[in-house]
């Protein structure tokens, strides 16, 4: 029975090859995500090891520039530190954010990982010994207060050559320093697309910290010295809340830290992996069923001959596990490729993946092999036990066997009973709002399986709707097409079920963002009055000297901070936005219920309707409150307004904000400006500012890209994730359609023989695997749009706005491609069709 199944599998090899394709790519998704995480994880281990290579004991401070009680590591404790034994040397480092801007005036590399640091050679004098964290490549390390280094990526980013002016912005105003030295570093902010820029310490200390004052310390050891030890006789030199890991704990720490953040990863794009072994698992089990059914003799023949129904069932899954074999190498082959494109990929996109060999682990290769050969069995499992049923009688008919009205009435009762209670289960999920997610999951999961199963019930009354027009435009050639479709409605089924579950996803997901893009679009239109918005490239806090400068700027009407501040009242803390009374109503629409707005200018407060109303306040109430600054006192209520979701919910004058506040801290300022968002007025800004490339200022279409841009990007990252799933699918009605006309050539032959010519052959065969695109595709744009709407449900409360939108003209996009993928899947099952001879047809059994 071994040997008959290789002999069949080789017999059937164009007929198998779309099974083959659909788990071959299946695996290379599976390997590909392992393969890929598996050297990023090594990678980046590597790199953390190698940053702790010379470091036998690390200390960390929460030391802040923004806060004067928390200490850092003076250097009275940094020569303590120095003088125990076994200290071969000791480092002082301060960072934060720096800005490099290019020969244009714009920032290089990504706001957020943009760095300043110091540069700390071991001598501590910045003559001696150099800093072991750096090789310079050109240059030297930086000394004295206009000097600097960069990282070797930036300055070439830059065209920056050594002795050149750079100019370089900070939280401060942008100021020009001479190029020192360009090195190389394996630091992960320059890896991950950033800049480094190194300072003279006592730069760096006053840029970052305080004079004098380092936020951490690397020590390193003298040889035969244990870091067990040195850490041992370090921590009592450490001031209060600092502390102090060996190089190897820290190095262990990172690598949990990145272990953590790619399984994440690993994790959706493993999911999205087994979609699209799941959609292949129809592909795979409507072949088997179609050899099976074509071999009904054959099978029934070895049954006469003595074969029982265990070896023939264990044949059909031999053949299986040997296409499952064949396709799983083939795949994980390919799955390397894949995990070193995705490699490649990652520094087009700005990332800079460490050096290092492609990582393949045993559990990749097992995984790989094991996934696809058990979906390819378990696929094969029910057209096995089909097989194992053909009684040894049927060898003497050509008849295949037909599902019993039984069997079909079981089928067609259990899937309405399933899609029922999946139904129930996402209706419940979305009533119950943001509490409902899990009742939805369960629910679409029940629903989808009960829609598989009903599919070829569906497809009857779906078909037969449109046979009448299928008749009118095409004459005979859709008439027999739309009857060809329902001829087996368990085939159709189960190829439109690898549409329609491809087409639910991406539906469902283009309902839910583009829903998501709408609201967040309508909350920037409503809610802002401002034509721009100016903020750090880096998310941290803007100096008091840019509100300054945009106070003074020629064609400004109205400016307004939004600075970040809080109060607590009883024991809870509640933000509050420091603003500039008389223009906060200029820059954004706020609603007033009840006061006015313009008592911010005489010492009261604005408070958001809806936290009025959980504490039962009013307008010209006082409320008493407790400061940042620890000071209490009492503050009356002059303005209640609908929340805005740009600003807190306690809006306070800023000279009030900033009497309680050692620092203030300005996220956003915003400007309108005389004659609206025009090129001039935008210059005006960016000049006032001292043309800082850390800054950017931002118009109110670009706000709303800014804020809608991230849906937009996870729509296109879901689409590029699911578009092998649909692969597989239009795989899959390629198949139907070339078994299909594989069965009937015959009645092709007939067909031809009584007057069908060719044309009209490839019309019918196309038309069919229209049909059969086109139903799968409507029942997953009509499943997929119920689970938006259900899920969109349990976040409308958390999103102001939230209004459910249908995306019909992607809905319409998406059926049109479905139509399209009939007609391309058709091209070569069409072809073959025509050129049959219809002699040869006619006499084939």
């Amino acid at each position: 029975m071994f040997r008959t199944a290789l002999r069949n599998v080789l017999a059937h090899k164009a007929r198998l090859l779309m099974t083959v394709l659909a788990v071959m790519l299946g695996v290379a998704f599976v390997s590909g995500t392992l393969v890929f995480t598996d050297t990023l994880g090594n990678a980046f281990r590597n790199q953390s090891a190698k940053n702790y290579d010379d470091v036998a004991v690390a200390v960390t401070t929460h030391a802040d520039q923004r806060d004067d009680e928390t200490a850092g590591i003076d250097t009275a404790t940094l020569d303590r530190i120095r003088a125990v034994d076994g200290v071969a040397s000791a480092a002082g480092r301060v960072s934060g954010f720096a800005g490099v801007a290019d020969q244009d005036g714009k920032l290089i590399g990504s706001g957020w990982s943009n760095t300043g640091a110091n540069y700390a050679p071991a001598s501590g004098s910045g003559k001696g010994a150099g800093d072991s964290s750096y090789d310079f490549v050109d240059g030297q390390g930086p000394t004295g207060a206009d000097a600097i280094a960069l990282d070797k990526a930036t300055a070439s980013a830059g065209k920056y050559t050594v002795g050149e002016k750079v100019r370089v912005a900070t939280n401060g105003p942008v100021k020009e320093y001479t190029l020192a030295g360009i090195f190389t570093t394996e630091d992960g902010a320059v890896n991950a697309g950033g800049s480094l820029v190194l300072f003279d310490t006592a730069v760096a200390q006053r840029l970052y910290l305080r004079p004098g004052e380092f936020q951490d310390a690397t020590v390193t050891a003298e040889a035969g010295a244990s870091d067990a030890a040195l850490l041992r006789a370090i921590e009592p030199l450490l001031p209060e809340g600092a502390a102090a890991k060996t190089g190897k704990a820290l190095a262990d720490d990172q690598a949990e830290q990145i272990e953590s953040g790619l399984s994440d990863l690993s994790t959706i794009l493993l999911a999205f992996a087994g979609i699209a072994l799941f959609v292949g698992v129809f592909l795979i089990a409507n072949t088997f069923t179609m050899l099976v059914a074509q071999r009904t003799r054959e099978l029934a023949l070895m049954r006469a001959v003595g074969a029982s129904r265990r070896q023939v069932k264990r044949s059909v899954l031999v053949e299986a596990a040997v296409v499952g074999v064949i396709a799983s190498v083939v795949g994980f082959l390919l799955g390397l490729g894949l995990a070193a494109g995705l490699r490649s990929a990652m520094g087009v996109f700005g990332g800079t993946i460490p050096d290092g060999p492609l990582v393949v682990s045993p559990t990749a290769v097992l995984a790989a092999l094991g996934v696809g050969v058990v979906v390819t069995v378990l696929a094969a499992w029910l057209p096995a036990r089909r097989a194992a049923k053909i009684p040894p009688v049927a060898a003497m008919n050509s008849v295949h066997a037909v599902a019993t009205t039984k069997s079909l009435i079981v089928r067609n009762s259990f899937g309405a009973v399933l899609t029922l209670i999946g139904a129930a289960g996402i209706v419940g999920g979305a009533a119950a709002g943001k509490d409902g997610r899990a009742l939805i999951a369960g629910g679409a999961f029940f629903a989808l399986v009960g829609v598989i199963v009903l599919i070829p019930l569906l497809s009857r009354p779906v078909i037969a709707a449109v046979r009448p027009l299928l008749r009118k435009l095409f004459g005979v050639s859709g008439k027999l097409a739309a009857q060809n479709a329902v001829r087996n409605p368990r085939r159709t089924g189960a190829t439109a079920s690898a549409l329609a579950i491809g087409l639910t996803l991406v539906t469902g997901i283009s309902v839910l963002g583009v829903t998501l893009g709408q609201a967040i679009d309508k909350m920037t239109t409503d809610h802002l009055k401002a034509d721009y918005m100016v903020s750090m490239a880096s998310g941290g806090p803007l100096d008091e000297s840019a509100l300054t400068a945009l106070e003074k700027a020629d064609g400004v009407e109205a400016v307004s901070p939004q600075q970040s501040n809080w109060l607590r009242i009883g024991e809870q803390h509640y933000s509050a936005s420091g603003v500039t009374p008389g223009d906060v109503e200029k820059v954004f629409a706020l609603k007033t219920v009840s006061g006015s707005v313009s008592s911010l200018g005489e010492g009261r407060i604005a408070v958001a309707s809806d936290t009025a109303e959980d504490h039962g306040w009013k307008t010209g109430d006082t409320v008493p409150v407790t400061f940042e600054d620890e000071k209490k006192g009492e503050l009356t209520i002059g303005a209640l307004y609908e929340g805005n979701e740009f600003l807190s919910p306690f809006l306070m004058p800023k000279e009030l904000a900033d009497a309680h506040t050692p620092r203030s801290d300005i996220r956003e300022i915003w400007l309108t400006m005389d004659g609206g968002a025009t090129a001039a007025n935008e210059r005006a800004a960016v000049d006032a500012l001292g043309d800082n490339p850390a800054m950017s200022i931002v118009d109110k279409q670009g706000i709303r890209d800014m804020f809608g841009g991230f849906v937009n990007t996870a729509l296109n990252i879901m689409y590029g994730l699911l578009a092998m799933a649909l692969v597989i699918a239009v795989l899959g009605v390629v198949n139907t359609l070339a078994m299909s006309v594989f069965e009937r050539q015959q009645e092709i032959g007939m067909l031809r023989a009584i007057g069908l010519d060719r044309r009209r052959v490839k019309r019918m065969i196309r038309l069919e695997a229209v049909v059969i695109s086109l139903f799968g595709a409507v029942v997953g744009v009509a499943l997929g749009t119920f689970l938006g709407w259900a899920i969109g449900r349990t976040i409308a409360s958390s999103v102001p706005g939230y209004a459910l939108v249908i995306p019909w003209d992607r809905i319409a996009v998406f059926l049109v491609l479905a139509g399209l993928v009939g007609v391309l899947a058709s091209l070569w099952p069409a072809r073959s069709a025509a050129r049959l001879n219809m002699l040869t047809a006619i006499k084939t059994e």
